[in-house]
């Protein structure tokens, strides 16, 4: 049948039946391992031949009427998601419609009539985790622990650990990684704690808890930071780890005294998550080839700039990865230390040891480096010290807040460097911004009379055939958005731009001298992308609408 559809070559089913009788197993399975058939091809020729309807869950809206019927651990164990209620019948999408005696099992617990339809198992996994939230509702866990407010410090820590909140922090911190968040947000209000999720930039509400949950709540994430939680007018940080499957988190925590009590920031890490390579950061083709002429320096300076959340230590990682080499020694001082190179000495900030970005850059030039990464330029001392390793033969890489690429030079200047050393020791500088990804699911063409068409032809100086706007399905949460890019702004250091830094130009001149010599700003480098459709013109617009 997959031949006869043309979803499978007749030359491959020769050696589809030598890998069946070496391994065993079914035989879609060996096509799709093999590469020699797609998922959506073999779904489309299952309900075929199944006479199965074939359901698109990106698409569709999973009541959660269905969801209540089962529970999550039966749904994953037999790759199957229920996804309506129709009258007496219950509505299951089901990577193996073939499956009877669990079609049976089900109809026993439901009560019910089961009706099957077919959908593709990486499509019923992405569901599962998207659709089901714990059931048990944390207001009524928390509730049973409104007696600590005011307890004694020991007895909290020793309680708090055996109770119900424990459970409550741990859905709120499982349904973030779930959610791809970036950071949590636990604020407390006059009526109850808030709780929001920063997601691909942007912060979600999602359902609060009453307000007497506030202070165990907090007191059990200081516990598993290691912190004291008899101290609450002093902001605090601290770390520890959380496990949801097989993957790791790092959580990094932050606690701030506020008008209704302590605040808690969470940020997390996924240790699971692979270093990107320059190429999949977004830069593209010309940019990517400046910044690789750049680090290509024996010395000097490379910047990254931006402000928080940017991206600029992946960037800087990435660049690392195109460095590391066995011909070279590579230090770095950070704070922290976010990933682990293999054959790379990493430092950790400690101000309590003494160990700053200065002292620690000072300790690494004892140490013969090649390359030397700093987690980031912040102060005077840090600056000049960084300036002089560059102008002694070492190739310095560090990060620095800054709007864009110039305004990065003058940063430094701010911070006490003179022009001539910025001139003859920075190398180059990227500034970046993230912007969300579309969903490429369900991105919708934009009329072509929007202002988004006037915006982006207004940029790139020529009529723009079609761009893409957000839409809603279930793979982006409605959001429309899936993901983050970045916007880059790479600028050389070159002679033309030393000498108008050196005669005393303003960002303005110098500005108009690096745009002169090719580079590509910031927004219009959003608008390329948002004529390929990978992100939207109202996402370049909110991110870099200053940057002109």
């Amino acid at each position: 049948m997959m031949v006869e559809e043309s979803v499978v070559v007749k030359e491959a089913c020769p050696y589809a039946g030598g890998a069946l009788g070496q391994t065993g197993g079914r035989l879609r399975d060996v096509l799709l391992n093999g590469g020699l058939l797609s998922p959506e091809d073999l779904g489309a020729v299952l309900s075929i031949h199944l006479n199965v309807p074939f359901i698109d869950l990106k698409r569709h809206v999973i009541q959660p009427a269905a969801l209540a019927m089962v529970p999550e651990t039966l749904d994953r164990e037999h790759t199957l998601i229920p996804v309506d209620v129709v009258g007496d019948a219950l509505v299951v999408a089901m990577a193996d419609p073939e499956d009877v005696q669990t079609i049976e099992d089900l109809r026993a617990q439901v009560k019910m009539r089961v009706e099957v339809t077919l959908a593709l198992p990486s499509d019923i996994k992405r569901a599962i985790g998207l659709s089901y939230r714990a059931r048990t509702q944390p207001e009524e866990q928390a509730g049973r622990v409104g007696l600590l407010d005011g307890a004694d410090a020991g007895i909290v820590s020793e309680v708090i650990a055996r109770m119900p909140i424990a459970q409550s922090l741990d859905m709120i911190l499982t349904q973030a990684i779930r959610d791809r968040a970036s950071d949590i947000h636990l604020e407390p209000q006059k009526d109850g704690l808030r709780v929001r999720y920063r997601i691909d930039g942007v912060l979600h509400d999602v359902p609060s808890l009453p307000v007497h949950v506030h202070v165990p709540v907090v007191s059990r994430v200081k516990i598993l930071a290691d912190m004291n939680i008899a101290e609450q007018r002093r902001p605090r940080d601290g770390q520890f780890s959380f496990a949801v499957g097989d993957r790791e988190v790092d959580v990094r925590t932050s606690t701030m005294e506020t008008t209704y009590g302590e605040r808690v920031t969470l940020r997390l890490l996924d240790r699971s998550l692979a270093l990107f390579a320059l190429p999949e950061l977004g830069l593209l083709p010309d940019p990517l080839e400046r910044l690789r002429e750049m680090l290509k320096s024996a010395y000097g300076m490379v910047l990254v700039g931006g402000p928080t959340g940017s991206g600029k230590t992946t960037t800087l990682y990435a660049s690392l990865t195109e460095l590391d080499s066995n011909q070279r020694n590579i230090m770095t001082v950070e704070d922290p230390v976010e990933y682990h190179f293999k054959d790379i000495s990493q430092a950790q900030v400690n101000p309590k040891a003494g160990l700053t970005f200065a002292t620690g850059l000072r300790a690494i030039l004892r140490h013969d480096p090649d390359v030397i990464l700093v987690g980031e330029v912040r102060d005077r001392d840090t600056a000049m010290t960084a300036a002089q390793a560059a102008l002694t033969g070492h190739l310095v890489l560090s990060s620095i807040h800054a709007n864009d690429a110039v305004g990065v030079l003058f940063r430094l200047m701010d911070l006490g460097v003179e022009p001539y050393l910025v001139g003859s020791t920075l190398v180059g500088v990227v500034a970046q911004r993230m912007v969300r990804r579309l969903c490429t699911h369900c991105r919708a063409v934009l009329e072509p009379s929007g202002q988004e068409y006037v915006a982006c032809e207004e940029e790139m100086g020529e009529a723009v055939p079609v761009l893409y706007g957000p839409s809603e399905c279930n793979l982006c949460v409605y959001t429309g958005y899936r993901g983050r890019t970045a916007l880059f702004e790479v600028l050389v250091m070159t002679p033309g731009i030393r000498n108008t830094l050196l005669s005393g130009g303003s960002a303005a001149a110098v500005r108009a001298q690096a745009l002169s010599e090719g580079m590509v700003t910031m927004r219009r480098d959003g608008m390329k992308k948002a004529r390929e459709g990978i992100t939207s013109v109202s996402e370049v617009l909110r991110s870099v609408f200053c940057i002109t």
